[in-house]
């Protein structure tokens, strides 16, 4: 049996509007873009008050030249790992320069004529989400070229939650650039504190980075977000239960992509000793799902509750393995697990045997160790 979650319900929206995010605090960064041309690096999550922030700047009359987008485009439509195109917003004019693909870091030609670069996304807290791999480049590029850049913090919805293996980096990619654990408990702003401090930009280079910081904001509050921060994380109990169903992505099995409970439910068409079922189809943010149009059995999470200070549950994947009658076909052959878990150890400590509090246990020293680094650059309580 998997171990049955517990709820902490999400407070009421009234509590949570007295958290002020970066880009509604104008006063502290409006100064900064008057008579600059402004690059933007920004998506749906991107609001201020129900407004879109490049909205806001052009009323302002900000000149905003720009549009970097990551992962998902700049309106959040696109698959996971779609390769994004260049264009223009229809509806400002504004050229948009996609991040994600071959492209991840802008070139001096991108930031030719640019004075600044504001960057406005909402994380989600989780190391394999890109968006942290996005704000590297944008800081590495703008270090190059002697840009400075305002990123306009955001609250982080698993703020209190610190777990995970800390990444080799033997193992660096885009779903991992830094030796953090899957989760990390910081905002995106000191977290850009924590890039920069660390050295961890190529050649030890450190951006003229500023903060604007978030008002009455603690990391273990929790954090309703009004705006889906990808296509596939659609609510809350996603959200929470992501860096747990993420590592899914590197095995046969389904995390629910190309249903509407992503990352709510995990399956394969070979886990038939499951009662329950879906079917993964074509769908926007999932054109090709993993097992398309075929029936899934697994289990269905959708119902659950899951505390925001809870770690990552690895009884999912280890009774799914477990379970699964053909084990040398469980994890892809391409080894994604090992880029997303940090390294080669999740898998080969599942192949073994071991149970979810042994490989725990081996987290601890690397997570002890991120601990001591990360209180060098919380900015809030």
């Amino acid at each position: 049996m998997l171990k049955k979650i517990v709820l902490l319900l999400l407070l009421p929206l009234s509590l949570f509007a007295q958290i002020i995010v970066g880009a509604e605090n104008a006063q502290a960064y409006m100064p900064y873009l008057k008579s600059k041309h402004v690059a933007l690096v920004v998506n749906q999550s991107s609001l201020v008050f129900g407004e879109h922030l490049v909205d806001k700047l052009l009323r302002e009359q900000i000149d905003v030249m720009k549009i970097f987008a990551p992962e998902h485009g700049f309106r959040g439509e696109a698959d996971a790992g779609q390769h994004v195109k260049n264009g223009r917003d229809a509806t400002t004019g504004l050229p948009i320069i996609s991040l994600y693909g071959k492209h991840k870091k802008p070139t001096k030609g991108d930031l030719r004529g640019i004075d600044i670069i504001v960057f406005d996304i909402q994380d989600v807290g989780v190391r394999f989400y890109t968006y942290l791999s996005t704000l590297h480049y944008i800081m590495e590029a703008a270090a190059d070229s002697h840009i400075p850049v305002i990123v306009l913090d955001r609250p982080n919805p698993n703020g209190g939650r610190i777990d995970g293996e800390v990444l080799d980096l033997n193992y660096k990619s885009f779903v991992g650039m830094h030796p953090v654990p899957v989760l990390y408990g910081m905002t995106i702003g000191e977290y850009a504190l924590m890039i920069n401090g660390e050295g961890w930009l190529k050649g030890g280079k450190k951006a003229d980075l500023k903060v604007i910081r978030l008002g009455s904001y603690k990391h273990d509050l929790p954090y309703s977000l009004m705006v889906k921060p990808s296509p596939n994380l659609p609510n809350d109990l996603s959200i929470y239960l992501y860096p747990s169903l993420a590592f899914f992505e590197g095995t046969t099995f389904s995390a629910g992509r190309g249903t509407t409970q992503q990352f709510q439910l995990y399956g394969s068409p070979y886990y038939t000793k499951k009662y329950f079922s879906f079917k993964p189809i074509s769908r926007e943010g999932a054109k090709h799902p993993k097992h398309e149009n075929k029936t899934c059995y697994g289990v269905d999470l959708s119902g659950e509750v899951i505390s925001v200070n809870d770690g990552i549950n690895l009884e999912y994947i280890i009774d799914a393995y477990k379970h699964y009658p053909y084990k040398k076909k469980f994890f892809l052959k391409n080894k994604f697990i090992d880029k997303l878990a940090g390294s080669s150890c999740l898998r080969e400590q599942i192949i073994a045997g071991k149970s979810a509090k042994n490989i725990k246990e081996s987290w601890q020293k690397g997570l002890e160790g991120f601990k001591a680094i990360r209180q060098k650059y919380l900015i809030y309580p």
